[in-house]
């Protein structure tokens, strides 16, 4: 097997392996107002995946020496990978983000001068965009694979002078799955049921205690217009200041019936002819 190829079979399922208790802790530094993407909270975030990663690491790496390699793990080996793997990303990651940046900055240059061409003006803007995201993406897709499998084949270099102190494993295939099941899962399943169940109630209790209060109040500064006070409604009063309006709005039609009706008795007067 390739260092390549025996990188990947360990860091894929390692990764996957960490990525549902990472999720968790992720959640709760939100809650806590701690962005795991920004100090503190990034701090605190891979303080707390130390113990998860030696742990995937481990069980992930154990499987590939007992079912790939047919070899028996050494002891310690999450631990030892770790730490090795610890100084390969100290060292690698930032060369590796250096390069991909700069990468990026001379393709996206080299691409708008491709553009401004006088054979390429002419081309819609539509038709312009996708040429130019592909001119530059192309590149640097192409150096962010080789760093990946660069990174790979380094990780895969540090397993295999693991594997080169270990001994062959001589149990028959099927003692060698029950030997990677046991490093999966304790024996004591009673007890691991304990220990999940009380752990997920911990965590759940942590969760709520950290979330932050999302009913909206008020500010302090904020100072609340003085309640009016309504005043009491009595419907002895409101019926007599109804019958009261009844009674002006009677008098003004008979009022203004008598009106009408002395108008109607006087005569209109003779137009008188020049």
């Amino acid at each position: 097997m390739s260092s390549v190829k025996l990188g990947l079979a360990v860091a894929w399922p390692a990764f996957w392996s960490g990525v549902p208790i990472k999720i968790v802790f992720f959640l709760l530094l939100l809650a806590a107002g701690l962005h795991p993407w920004e100090m503190p909270g990034l701090g605190l975030f891979l303080l707390l995946s130390i113990p998860v990663d030696i742990w995937a690491v481990g069980v992930s790496a154990r499987t590939v020496f007992l079912d790939r390699l047919r070899l028996q793990p050494p002891d310690l080996l999450g631990l030892t990978l770790w730490w090795q793997t610890t100084l390969l990303n100290v060292l690698y990651l930032p060369l590796a983000y250096f390069i991909e940046s700069w990468t990026i900055t001379g393709a996206k240059a080299l691409a708008a001068a491709i553009m401004d061409t006088e054979l390429l003006k002419p081309v819609p803007v539509a038709e312009r965009i996708t040429l130019e995201l592909n001119l530059w993406g192309v590149p640097a897709t192409l150096v962010l694979l080789l760093l990946v499998l660069g990174w790979l084949w380094v990780f895969g270099w540090i397993i295999r002078r693991q594997a080169a102190t270990a001994r062959p494993a001589e149990a028959p295939y099927p003692a060698l799955v029950r030997q990677w099941d046991l490093s999966r899962v304790p024996t004591d399943q009673p007890l691991l049921l304990t220990a999940v169940a009380v752990s997920g109630v911990l965590l759940v209790l942590l969760f709520w205690s950290f979330m932050p209060v999302t009913t909206p109040h008020p500010h302090e500064d904020f100072k609340k217009p003085p309640a009016k006070v309504e005043a009491h409604l009595s419907p002895a009063e409101q019926l007599q200041k109804t019958e009261k309006m009844i009674a002006q709005a009677e008098a003004a039609v008979q009022e203004l019936e008598k009106t009408k009706g002395k108008g109607k008795g006087k005569e209109p007067a003779k137009k008188v002819k020049p």
